[in-house]
Protein backbone atom coordinates (compact mmCIF):
# COMPACT_ATOMS: atom_id res chain seq x y z
CA UNK A 1 0.00 0.00 0.00
CA UNK A 2 3.12 2.42 1.02
CA UNK A 3 4.70 1.38 -2.20
CA UNK A 4 1.44 2.25 -4.18
CA UNK A 5 1.37 5.82 -2.09
CA UNK A 6 4.98 6.38 -3.26
CA UNK A 7 4.46 5.77 -6.50
CA UNK A 8 1.25 7.72 -6.44
CA UNK A 9 3.22 10.70 -5.14
CA UNK A 10 6.19 10.53 -7.84
CA UNK A 11 3.59 10.25 -10.49
CA UNK A 12 2.29 13.73 -9.12
CA UNK A 13 4.98 15.12 -8.93
CA UNK A 14 5.90 14.37 -12.45
CA UNK A 15 2.66 15.96 -13.77
CA UNK A 16 3.38 18.89 -11.77
CA UNK A 17 6.94 19.75 -13.31
CA UNK A 18 5.81 19.32 -16.60
CA UNK A 19 2.42 21.52 -16.21
CA UNK A 20 3.86 24.02 -13.86
CA UNK A 21 6.09 25.45 -16.69
CA UNK A 22 3.18 25.13 -19.18
CA UNK A 23 0.68 27.37 -16.45
CA UNK A 24 3.45 29.91 -16.41
CA UNK A 25 3.94 30.16 -20.11
CA UNK A 26 -0.08 30.56 -20.35
CA UNK A 27 0.12 33.35 -17.61
CA UNK A 28 2.70 35.26 -19.28
CA UNK A 29 0.95 34.96 -22.75
CA UNK A 30 -1.82 36.34 -20.95
CA UNK A 31 0.40 38.92 -19.90
CA UNK A 32 1.63 40.49 -23.69
CA UNK A 33 -1.52 39.71 -26.13
CA UNK A 34 -2.31 41.39 -29.39
CA UNK A 35 -4.47 44.21 -28.72
CA UNK A 36 -4.88 45.03 -32.65
CA UNK A 37 -4.11 43.91 -36.06
CA UNK A 38 -2.97 46.61 -38.23
CA UNK A 39 -2.66 45.48 -41.53
CA UNK A 40 0.59 42.74 -42.00
CA UNK A 41 1.50 44.22 -38.31
CA UNK A 42 -0.16 43.31 -34.55
CA UNK A 43 0.18 45.66 -31.64
CA UNK A 44 1.24 43.81 -28.54
CA UNK A 45 -0.40 44.74 -25.00
CA UNK A 46 3.47 45.17 -23.99
CA UNK A 47 4.13 47.58 -26.51
CA UNK A 48 0.96 49.51 -25.46
CA UNK A 49 1.67 50.18 -22.10
CA UNK A 50 5.18 50.84 -22.45
CA UNK A 51 4.39 53.15 -24.33
CA UNK A 52 1.69 54.83 -22.33
CA UNK A 53 4.14 54.78 -18.96
CA UNK A 54 6.83 56.42 -20.89
CA UNK A 55 4.19 59.46 -21.96
CA UNK A 56 2.71 59.55 -18.31
CA UNK A 57 6.61 59.74 -17.10
CA UNK A 58 7.12 62.87 -20.00
CA UNK A 59 3.94 64.72 -18.88
CA UNK A 60 4.32 64.00 -15.20
CA UNK A 61 7.87 65.20 -15.55
CA UNK A 62 6.19 68.45 -17.43
CA UNK A 63 3.72 68.82 -14.97
CA UNK A 64 0.74 68.14 -17.55
CA UNK A 65 -2.15 66.72 -15.94
CA UNK A 66 -3.44 63.31 -17.24
CA UNK A 67 -6.66 62.33 -18.33
CA UNK A 68 -8.14 58.74 -17.00
CA UNK A 69 -5.53 56.06 -18.09
CA UNK A 70 -8.37 53.92 -19.99
CA UNK A 71 -8.59 57.25 -22.27
CA UNK A 72 -4.96 57.30 -22.55
CA UNK A 73 -4.21 53.63 -23.55
CA UNK A 74 -6.99 54.65 -26.05
CA UNK A 75 -5.40 57.79 -27.40
CA UNK A 76 -1.71 56.00 -27.56
CA UNK A 77 -2.83 52.66 -29.22
CA UNK A 78 -4.23 54.86 -32.14
CA UNK A 79 -0.93 56.55 -32.16
CA UNK A 80 0.49 52.85 -32.52
CA UNK A 81 -1.57 52.40 -35.22
CA UNK A 82 -0.95 55.64 -37.33
CA UNK A 83 2.94 54.72 -36.29
CA UNK A 84 2.78 51.00 -37.63
CA UNK A 85 1.03 51.78 -41.01
CA UNK A 86 3.62 54.38 -41.90
CA UNK A 87 6.26 51.85 -40.46
CA UNK A 88 4.85 49.36 -43.14
CA UNK A 89 4.61 52.32 -45.94
CA UNK A 90 8.71 52.76 -44.80
CA UNK A 91 9.66 49.17 -45.22
CA UNK A 92 7.52 48.24 -48.47
CA UNK A 93 9.17 51.39 -50.45
CA UNK A 94 12.51 50.21 -49.29
CA UNK A 95 13.67 52.74 -46.58
CA UNK A 96 16.31 52.16 -44.28
CA UNK A 97 18.45 53.98 -41.63
CA UNK A 98 21.62 52.82 -40.78
CA UNK A 99 23.70 52.00 -37.80
CA UNK A 100 25.92 54.94 -38.52
CA UNK A 101 23.49 57.00 -39.01
CA UNK A 102 21.54 56.55 -35.99
CA UNK A 103 24.50 56.37 -33.78
CA UNK A 104 25.14 59.75 -34.93
CA UNK A 105 21.74 61.02 -34.57
CA UNK A 106 21.97 59.45 -30.97
CA UNK A 107 25.09 61.82 -30.56
CA UNK A 108 23.92 64.64 -31.61
CA UNK A 109 20.65 64.08 -29.29
CA UNK A 110 22.77 63.94 -26.44
CA UNK A 111 25.00 67.02 -27.51
CA UNK A 112 22.27 69.09 -28.07
CA UNK A 113 21.16 68.67 -24.07
CA UNK A 114 24.48 69.03 -22.79
CA UNK A 115 25.83 65.60 -22.45
CA UNK A 116 28.09 63.05 -23.66
CA UNK A 117 26.24 60.12 -24.51
CA UNK A 118 27.13 57.99 -21.33
CA UNK A 119 24.94 60.76 -19.22
CA UNK A 120 22.60 60.62 -22.32
CA UNK A 121 22.07 57.03 -21.10
CA UNK A 122 21.84 57.51 -16.94
CA UNK A 123 19.55 60.19 -17.91
CA UNK A 124 16.79 57.63 -19.57
CA UNK A 125 17.75 54.89 -17.32
CA UNK A 126 16.69 57.53 -14.95
CA UNK A 127 13.13 57.69 -16.56
CA UNK A 128 12.89 54.24 -16.54
CA UNK A 129 13.80 54.01 -20.48
CA UNK A 130 16.52 51.95 -21.74
CA UNK A 131 19.40 53.35 -24.65
CA UNK A 132 18.39 50.53 -26.91
CA UNK A 133 14.73 51.07 -26.18
CA UNK A 134 15.37 55.00 -26.86
CA UNK A 135 17.60 54.01 -30.17
CA UNK A 136 14.69 52.00 -31.64
CA UNK A 137 11.70 54.25 -31.13
CA UNK A 138 14.34 57.40 -32.88
CA UNK A 139 15.06 55.12 -36.13
CA UNK A 140 10.93 54.85 -36.10
CA UNK A 141 10.76 58.43 -35.82
CA UNK A 142 13.21 58.90 -38.89
CA UNK A 143 11.60 56.54 -40.69
CA UNK A 144 8.19 58.31 -40.27
CA UNK A 145 9.52 61.36 -40.98
CA UNK A 146 11.05 59.89 -44.44
CA UNK A 147 7.84 59.04 -44.99
CA UNK A 148 5.78 61.48 -44.39
CA UNK A 149 8.51 64.22 -46.24
CA UNK A 150 8.26 61.53 -49.29
CA UNK A 151 4.70 61.26 -49.71
CA UNK A 152 2.96 64.60 -48.35
CA UNK A 153 6.37 66.76 -49.29
CA UNK A 154 5.28 65.50 -53.20
CA UNK A 155 1.67 67.32 -52.12
CA UNK A 156 2.86 71.28 -51.37
CA UNK A 157 3.92 73.54 -53.64
CA UNK A 158 5.30 77.37 -52.73
CA UNK A 159 5.20 79.49 -55.47
CA UNK A 160 7.37 82.86 -55.83
CA UNK A 161 3.44 84.94 -55.81
CA UNK A 162 2.73 83.60 -52.75
CA UNK A 163 6.27 84.62 -50.89
CA UNK A 164 5.82 88.24 -52.10
CA UNK A 165 2.18 88.23 -50.97
CA UNK A 166 3.55 86.78 -47.45
CA UNK A 167 6.39 89.42 -47.23
CA UNK A 168 4.09 92.45 -48.52
CA UNK A 169 1.51 91.33 -45.73
CA UNK A 170 4.45 90.60 -43.07
CA UNK A 171 5.51 94.41 -43.54
CA UNK A 172 2.09 96.03 -43.79
CA UNK A 173 2.04 94.01 -39.97
CA UNK A 174 5.11 96.17 -38.98
CA UNK A 175 8.54 93.99 -38.56
CA UNK A 176 8.57 90.41 -37.32
CA UNK A 177 9.54 91.11 -33.65
CA UNK A 178 8.04 88.38 -31.94
CA UNK A 179 8.11 84.51 -31.76
CA UNK A 180 5.40 82.41 -29.92
CA UNK A 181 6.05 79.04 -27.75
CA UNK A 182 2.39 77.46 -28.95
CA UNK A 183 -0.06 74.53 -27.95
CA UNK A 184 -2.31 73.38 -29.67
CA UNK A 185 -5.69 71.77 -30.05
CA UNK A 186 -7.74 70.16 -32.90
CA UNK A 187 -11.24 69.04 -33.21
CA UNK A 188 -11.56 67.26 -35.97
CA UNK A 189 -14.77 67.00 -38.49
CA UNK A 190 -14.85 63.76 -41.14
CA UNK A 191 -17.62 64.95 -42.99
CA UNK A 192 -18.03 69.05 -43.15
CA UNK A 193 -21.62 68.38 -45.00
CA UNK A 194 -23.08 66.55 -41.97
CA UNK A 195 -24.44 69.19 -40.01
CA UNK A 196 -25.27 67.20 -36.55
CA UNK A 197 -21.35 65.88 -36.90
CA UNK A 198 -20.17 70.06 -37.11
CA UNK A 199 -22.21 70.99 -34.28
CA UNK A 200 -21.08 68.29 -32.07
CA UNK A 201 -17.75 69.22 -33.21
CA UNK A 202 -18.03 72.91 -32.40
CA UNK A 203 -19.98 72.13 -29.08
CA UNK A 204 -17.40 70.13 -27.78
CA UNK A 205 -14.00 72.47 -28.43
CA UNK A 206 -16.49 75.35 -26.98
CA UNK A 207 -16.82 73.00 -23.79
CA UNK A 208 -13.28 71.99 -23.80
CA UNK A 209 -12.41 76.15 -23.86
CA UNK A 210 -14.78 76.73 -20.69
CA UNK A 211 -12.74 74.03 -18.76
CA UNK A 212 -9.66 75.48 -19.90
CA UNK A 213 -10.91 79.03 -19.11
CA UNK A 214 -12.30 77.52 -15.70
CA UNK A 215 -8.56 76.30 -14.73
CA UNK A 216 -8.22 72.77 -16.67
CA UNK A 217 -4.91 72.53 -18.00
CA UNK A 218 -4.80 73.30 -21.66
CA UNK A 219 -1.94 70.34 -22.67
CA UNK A 220 -3.78 67.97 -20.65
CA UNK A 221 -6.64 68.76 -22.57
CA UNK A 222 -4.26 68.40 -25.66
CA UNK A 223 -3.17 64.38 -24.83
CA UNK A 224 -7.08 64.07 -23.86
CA UNK A 225 -9.44 65.31 -26.66
CA UNK A 226 -6.86 67.03 -29.41
CA UNK A 227 -7.21 64.79 -32.86
CA UNK A 228 -3.55 66.63 -33.76
CA UNK A 229 -1.04 64.46 -34.28
CA UNK A 230 0.69 66.54 -31.71
CA UNK A 231 -1.63 65.82 -29.31
CA UNK A 232 0.31 63.17 -26.97
CA UNK A 233 3.13 66.19 -26.33
CA UNK A 234 0.41 68.22 -25.09
CA UNK A 235 -0.10 69.59 -28.60
CA UNK A 236 3.28 71.67 -28.12
CA UNK A 237 4.37 73.23 -31.34
CA UNK A 238 7.28 74.56 -30.35
CA UNK A 239 8.65 78.36 -31.36
CA UNK A 240 6.80 80.30 -34.04
CA UNK A 241 8.13 83.28 -35.71
CA UNK A 242 4.82 85.63 -35.76
CA UNK A 243 5.39 85.38 -39.72
CA UNK A 244 5.57 81.36 -39.55
CA UNK A 245 2.17 80.87 -37.56
CA UNK A 246 -0.41 78.93 -39.10
CA UNK A 247 -2.92 81.35 -41.35
CA UNK A 248 -5.90 80.44 -39.04
CA UNK A 249 -4.26 81.27 -36.00
CA UNK A 250 -1.97 84.19 -36.86
CA UNK A 251 -4.78 86.75 -36.77
CA UNK A 252 -5.37 86.20 -33.09
CA UNK A 253 -2.40 84.78 -31.67
CA UNK A 254 -0.48 88.02 -31.92
CA UNK A 255 -3.26 89.47 -29.58
CA UNK A 256 -3.50 86.50 -26.97
CA UNK A 257 -1.50 87.20 -23.38
CA UNK A 258 0.68 84.13 -21.98
CA UNK A 259 -1.50 81.40 -20.80
CA UNK A 260 -4.73 82.62 -22.64
CA UNK A 261 -6.65 80.59 -24.59
CA UNK A 262 -7.71 81.50 -28.07
CA UNK A 263 -11.45 81.94 -29.48
CA UNK A 264 -12.62 78.63 -30.79
CA UNK A 265 -11.32 79.01 -34.50
CA UNK A 266 -13.47 77.02 -37.89
CA UNK A 267 -12.55 76.20 -41.15
CA UNK A 268 -13.49 73.21 -42.82
CA UNK A 269 -11.73 70.53 -41.24
CA UNK A 270 -13.01 71.05 -37.75
CA UNK A 271 -12.57 73.41 -34.70
CA UNK A 272 -8.77 75.07 -33.61
CA UNK A 273 -7.86 76.52 -30.74
CA UNK A 274 -4.41 77.59 -29.33
CA UNK A 275 -2.22 78.68 -26.40
CA UNK A 276 0.51 80.87 -26.26
CA UNK A 277 2.68 79.21 -23.56
CA UNK A 278 5.52 81.56 -23.74
CA UNK A 279 6.71 84.46 -25.77
CA UNK A 280 10.10 86.44 -27.02
CA UNK A 281 10.81 88.89 -29.23
CA UNK A 282 13.67 90.30 -31.27
CA UNK A 283 14.99 90.79 -35.28
CA UNK A 284 18.47 91.47 -35.86
CA UNK A 285 20.49 92.28 -38.93
CA UNK A 286 21.89 89.14 -40.52
CA UNK A 287 25.19 89.97 -41.92
CA UNK A 288 27.60 86.87 -42.54
CA UNK A 289 31.27 86.83 -44.21
CA UNK A 290 31.53 86.14 -47.71
CA UNK A 291 35.08 84.64 -49.26
CA UNK A 292 35.68 85.25 -53.21
CA UNK A 293 37.43 82.12 -53.99
CA UNK A 294 38.73 79.97 -56.44
CA UNK A 295 40.42 76.18 -56.83
CA UNK A 296 41.87 73.84 -58.55
CA UNK A 297 40.48 70.48 -57.25
CA UNK A 298 42.83 67.01 -58.39
CA UNK A 299 40.60 64.04 -57.83
CA UNK A 300 41.48 60.42 -57.81
CA UNK A 301 40.24 57.78 -59.79
CA UNK A 302 40.70 54.18 -61.41
CA UNK A 303 43.25 55.77 -63.56
CA UNK A 304 44.86 57.89 -61.17
CA UNK A 305 45.93 56.42 -57.26
CA UNK A 306 45.74 58.88 -54.38
CA UNK A 307 49.18 58.96 -54.53
CA UNK A 308 49.36 59.91 -58.09
CA UNK A 309 46.70 62.93 -57.34
CA UNK A 310 48.78 64.00 -53.91
CA UNK A 311 51.98 64.16 -56.38
CA UNK A 312 50.29 65.97 -58.69
CA UNK A 313 48.56 69.00 -56.77
CA UNK A 314 51.79 69.56 -54.91
CA UNK A 315 53.47 69.89 -58.89
CA UNK A 316 50.61 72.26 -59.65
CA UNK A 317 51.35 74.00 -55.89
CA UNK A 318 55.00 74.38 -56.94
CA UNK A 319 54.25 75.96 -60.19
CA UNK A 320 52.22 78.35 -58.83
CA UNK A 321 54.48 79.66 -56.49
CA UNK A 322 56.80 79.91 -59.20
CA UNK A 323 54.86 82.41 -60.65
CA UNK A 324 52.33 80.38 -62.87
CA UNK A 325 49.01 81.44 -63.85
CA UNK A 326 46.33 80.03 -61.20
CA UNK A 327 43.14 80.25 -63.96
CA UNK A 328 46.04 78.66 -66.79
CA UNK A 329 46.91 76.56 -64.05
CA UNK A 330 42.77 75.50 -63.10
CA UNK A 331 41.88 75.21 -66.67
CA UNK A 332 44.34 72.48 -67.75
CA UNK A 333 44.16 70.48 -64.56
CA UNK A 334 41.42 70.98 -62.01
CA UNK A 335 38.98 67.90 -62.36
CA UNK A 336 36.25 70.07 -61.17
CA UNK A 337 34.47 70.89 -64.70
CA UNK A 338 32.76 74.03 -64.00
CA UNK A 339 34.57 75.92 -61.87
CA UNK A 340 37.94 74.51 -63.81
CA UNK A 341 36.14 76.14 -67.43
CA UNK A 342 36.38 79.45 -65.59
CA UNK A 343 39.94 79.37 -64.57
CA UNK A 344 38.66 77.82 -60.98
CA UNK A 345 36.17 80.43 -59.83
CA UNK A 346 33.56 79.42 -57.38
CA UNK A 347 32.41 82.78 -56.77
CA UNK A 348 31.15 84.77 -53.24
CA UNK A 349 30.93 81.57 -50.72
CA UNK A 350 28.98 81.90 -48.09
CA UNK A 351 28.60 80.18 -44.79
CA UNK A 352 27.51 76.31 -44.67
CA UNK A 353 27.94 75.83 -48.76
CA UNK A 354 31.47 73.99 -48.63
CA UNK A 355 32.29 71.01 -47.11
CA UNK A 356 34.17 71.21 -44.06
CA UNK A 357 37.33 70.54 -44.86
CA UNK A 358 37.32 73.13 -47.62
CA UNK A 359 35.32 75.62 -45.31
CA UNK A 360 37.91 75.40 -42.94
CA UNK A 361 40.85 76.08 -45.12
CA UNK A 362 39.01 78.62 -46.55
CA UNK A 363 38.58 80.41 -43.53
CA UNK A 364 42.21 80.41 -42.32
CA UNK A 365 43.54 81.25 -45.60
CA UNK A 366 44.87 85.11 -45.83
CA UNK A 367 43.61 86.92 -48.86
CA UNK A 368 45.88 85.85 -51.93
CA UNK A 369 47.65 83.21 -50.66
CA UNK A 370 47.46 79.78 -52.31
CA UNK A 371 46.22 77.54 -49.01
CA UNK A 372 46.92 73.76 -49.45
CA UNK A 373 47.47 71.35 -50.72
CA UNK A 374 44.75 69.90 -48.25
CA UNK A 375 42.07 66.99 -48.51
CA UNK A 376 38.30 67.05 -48.71
CA UNK A 377 36.02 63.79 -49.28
CA UNK A 378 36.31 64.99 -53.38
CA UNK A 379 40.24 64.73 -53.30
CA UNK A 380 43.08 67.23 -53.51
CA UNK A 381 42.96 70.71 -53.61
CA UNK A 382 44.25 74.15 -53.47
CA UNK A 383 42.59 77.24 -53.01
CA UNK A 384 42.90 81.43 -53.10
CA UNK A 385 40.68 83.39 -51.49
CA UNK A 386 40.45 86.42 -53.88
CA UNK A 387 38.75 88.58 -50.98
CA UNK A 388 35.83 88.61 -48.37
CA UNK A 389 33.04 91.37 -47.59
CA UNK A 390 30.51 91.48 -44.96
CA UNK A 391 27.01 90.77 -46.25
CA UNK A 392 23.79 91.58 -45.41
CA UNK A 393 21.54 89.03 -45.91
CA UNK A 394 18.08 89.77 -44.35
CA UNK A 395 16.53 90.26 -47.69
CA UNK A 396 17.09 86.61 -48.76
CA UNK A 397 16.89 85.30 -45.01
CA UNK A 398 13.34 86.96 -44.86
CA UNK A 399 12.03 85.28 -48.29
CA UNK A 400 13.58 81.87 -47.25
CA UNK A 401 11.64 82.34 -43.71
CA UNK A 402 8.91 83.05 -45.47
CA UNK A 403 9.34 80.15 -48.11
CA UNK A 404 9.95 77.66 -45.27
CA UNK A 405 6.32 78.92 -43.30
CA UNK A 406 4.32 78.82 -46.23
CA UNK A 407 5.50 74.91 -46.81
CA UNK A 408 5.20 74.36 -43.15
CA UNK A 409 2.16 75.61 -43.19
CA UNK A 410 0.89 73.67 -45.82
CA UNK A 411 2.45 70.55 -45.19
CA UNK A 412 1.04 70.73 -41.68
CA UNK A 413 -2.30 70.67 -43.49
CA UNK A 414 -1.72 67.93 -45.94
CA UNK A 415 -0.35 65.82 -43.62
CA UNK A 416 -3.42 65.72 -41.22
CA UNK A 417 -4.92 64.99 -44.40
CA UNK A 418 -2.94 62.08 -44.96
CA UNK A 419 -2.73 60.86 -41.56
CA UNK A 420 -6.41 60.39 -41.80
CA UNK A 421 -6.58 58.69 -45.42
CA UNK A 422 -4.11 56.25 -44.96
CA UNK A 423 -6.07 55.47 -41.30
CA UNK A 424 -8.58 55.26 -43.18
CA UNK A 425 -7.93 53.08 -45.77
CA UNK A 426 -5.91 50.98 -43.81
CA UNK A 427 -7.29 47.43 -42.52
CA UNK A 428 -7.75 47.40 -38.39
CA UNK A 429 -9.04 44.92 -35.93
CA UNK A 430 -9.08 45.50 -32.45
CA UNK A 431 -8.91 42.90 -29.82
CA UNK A 432 -9.61 41.90 -26.30
CA UNK A 433 -11.17 44.98 -24.28
CA UNK A 434 -10.22 46.75 -27.05
CA UNK A 435 -12.60 45.27 -29.72
CA UNK A 436 -15.51 47.60 -31.58
CA UNK A 437 -18.86 46.83 -31.15
CA UNK A 438 -18.77 48.24 -35.19
CA UNK A 439 -18.10 45.51 -37.71
CA UNK A 440 -14.33 45.53 -38.81
CA UNK A 441 -12.89 48.03 -41.13
CA UNK A 442 -12.78 46.46 -44.84
CA UNK A 443 -9.42 45.93 -45.97
CA UNK A 444 -8.90 48.18 -49.25
CA UNK A 445 -8.77 46.61 -52.64
CA UNK A 446 -5.04 46.51 -53.80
Amino acid sequence: MKATLRHGLKMLLVFLAIVAPLTVQAERKLLDQVVAIVQDDVILQSELEARVDTITSRLEAQGTGLPPRQVLQERVLEQLITESIQMQLADRAGMRISDNELNETMANIAERNGMTLAQFEAQLASEGVTYNQAREQIRKEMLTSRVQQRQVGNRVRVTDREVENYLEAQQARGSNVAEYRLAYIYISVDDPTNEAEVAAAREKAQSLRREIVEGRDFREVAVAESDASNALEGGDMGWRAEGQLPSLVAPVVPELAVGEPSPVLENNSGFHMVMVMDKRGGEQQQVIQQHRVRHILVRPSDAMTDSEAEARIRDIYQQLQNGASFSALAKKYSDDPVSGSDGGNLGWVSPGQMVPAFEQAMIEADVGEFKGPFRSQFGWHILQVQERRKKDISDQVRESEARQAIYRRKFDTELQNWLREIRDEAFVEFKGKYAKDEPAEQQPAS
